[in-house]
């Protein structure tokens, strides 16, 4: 993990401000919490760099549970250590998780009718798309990656057609062209 930002960079004021800095996050990211998350943290509150949110987004994946959650996680413990990780987690899950049980009932009440089947597809067509927008947003850090953008988006490819195409489980491609991406990115920083 990267060392703590420099004095001179935004960064949370307090537990609280962690807290519903999150809680709006999570509001917000229904389905396409990454290009949410990217947003908030990079681009309006300065608390990370591009290459910062790169690097913390792909442990987040690797971790088990929940992306967000374990950003959410490694941003709280990097500002304010045990409560800040504790407030940046309670932030990402209380509120969500009562406006989840609300639209459970609701969704238990009218999942027959067609326009909420309408309106699901509707939205995993928007969530798709911030997704694609965001992974183009972040596409200029691949010119720091000692693999250099040819390798980064031929290991990209890869995993897509790997998941996308070929259906095979996460773990499989993750485990493969991840292993070759550590591989050989070391052979490229070894001295």
């Amino acid at each position: 993990m990267n060392p703590l930002p420099s004095d001179d960079r935004p960064q949370p004021r307090s537990l609280t401000d962690l807290f519903v800095s999150f809680t709006l996050l999570a509001l917000q990211g229904f389905g396409g919490v990454l290009a949410i998350v990217q947003h908030e943290m990079v681009e309006r509150k300065r608390w990370m760099t591009k290459e910062e949110f790169v690097e913390e987004w792909a442990v987040a994946q690797i971790m088990p549970g929940p992306n967000v959650v374990n950003l959410s996680l490694m941003i709280g413990g990097r500002y304010f250590g045990l409560p800040g990780a504790l407030a940046a987690l309670a932030g990402m899950l209380t509120v969500p998780l009562i406006v989840v049980l609300l639209l459970a009932l609701a969704y238990a009440r009218y999942a027959n009718h067609p326009g909420v089947a309408g309106a699901l597809h509707g939205m995993s067509a928007v969530a798709a798309g911030l997704i694609a927008s965001t992974g183009l947003k972040l596409l200029g850090v691949l010119k720091k990656n000692p693999l250099g953008v040819p390798m980064c988006i031929a290991l990209g490819t890869a995993c897509f057609a790997a998941i996308a195409l070929l259906r095979w489980p996460l773990v499989y491609p993750l485990l493969g062209l991840g292993g070759v991406a550590c591989v050989l990115t070391y052979r490229k920083l070894k001295p």
